[in-house]
């Protein structure tokens, strides 16, 4: 199982929100970039990061941080927040970016996104955001009338291969990551699932490298120190 450590970017700084909230934001680093090679020394080789004003509006504010990182953290570098246009994926993989994830996008314009994998294939990946049960979208400020099991049996169909999947009331609460959620999504489908929103401690790496997920992603745990990155990534293999 992949461990990637998380940047979210706001204003060009490493933040994080709580449980989604914009209101709720605490300023971690200004220099998202040393951030980036700190994960890198600790022995990580893939980083996911949100552009949060991007999400929003579907601009792309912190796009030379991200070129960045891509280009001097040595990370392979997944990137999501208001990607609605192939000009902006085009952009990014430019930069050196691995992987874009689609949102918003991928729901409200199936041919876009069947268009992006037909053209782009492993490079495309798309976030699925889940708010009691179904998809959330814009920065996760609109919930959708879509389930999260439909969805995801449509990127299934289309042919996408990896999806973050965000249960967002666990996101930056430090309350445990979803297991129960995870197991069931992993033995449904057959894509490369990232569970990512409230991995708290080691015990939620192990339970989900145990259930087979491809990967976890690690936010606010490793800010406040709750998880030693260099223990997770160890416990992950």
């Amino acid at each position: 199982m992949f461990i990637l450590p998380a940047i979210d970017l706001y204003d060009k700084k490493a933040v994080r929100l709580y449980k989604g909230d914009y209101k709720q934001m605490t300023i971690y680093s200004e220099n998202p970039v040393e951030v980036a090679r700190a994960f890198r020394m600790a022995g990580a080789e893939y980083i996911h990061m949100v552009d949060l004003e991007g999400a929003l509006d579907g601009t792309t504010p912190n796009f030379e941080v991200v070129a960045a990182v891509a280009k001097e953290s040595g990370l392979k570098v997944e990137i999501g927040g208001g990607i609605r246009t192939e000009e902006t994926v085009k952009r990014y993989l430019d930069a050196g970016v691995e992987r874009v994830i689609l949102g918003t996008a991928a729901l409200m314009d199936e041919a876009f996104l069947q268009d992006m994998v037909d053209s782009y294939g492993k490079h495309i990946a798309v976030g699925v955001d889940c708010r009691d049960g179904y998809v959330a979208i814009k920065g996760w400020t609109e919930v959708s009338n879509v389930s999260c099991e439909d969805f995801l049996n449509k990127l299934q169909t289309i042919g996408v291969k990896t999806v973050i999947c965000t249960d967002i009331s666990k996101d930056g609460a430090m309350s445990g990551t979803n297991r129960e959620l995870y197991k069931y999504l992993n033995a449904t489908f057959d894509l490369n699932l990232i569970a990512s929103g409230g991995v708290t401690d080691l015990s939620d790496i192990e339970a989900l490298r145990d259930m087979g997920m491809y990967g976890a992603i690690v936010g606010k745990a490793y800010y406040t120190g709750a998880i030693d990155l260099k223990e997770a990534l160890k416990i992950a293999k």
